[in-house]
């Protein structure tokens, strides 16, 4: 498996521990996008940002193209 597919697989497993999470707990969206630290949600968003990111770039790069 390539890099960018792992990557793709993690964000993937991310979302459905996300949407799990969502449906026991619900998610305020403070507690979103400023969670506190030790909160199960506590760097999610940046974290997937980053994979994100990192999966685009290498998308970029296969084509030949920038962003």
């Amino acid at each position: 498996m390539s890099s960018k597919q792992a990557k793709i697989q993690e964000l993937i497993a991310m979302q459905k521990k996300f949407i799990a999470y969502d449906h026991e707990n619900g998610v305020d969206p403070q507690d979103y996008y400023i969670p506190k630290a030790g909160e199960p949600l506590h760097g999610y968003e940046e974290k997937y940002q980053d994979i994100a990111m990192e999966v685009m770039q290498a998308a970029h790069e296969e084509v030949g193209s920038s962003r």
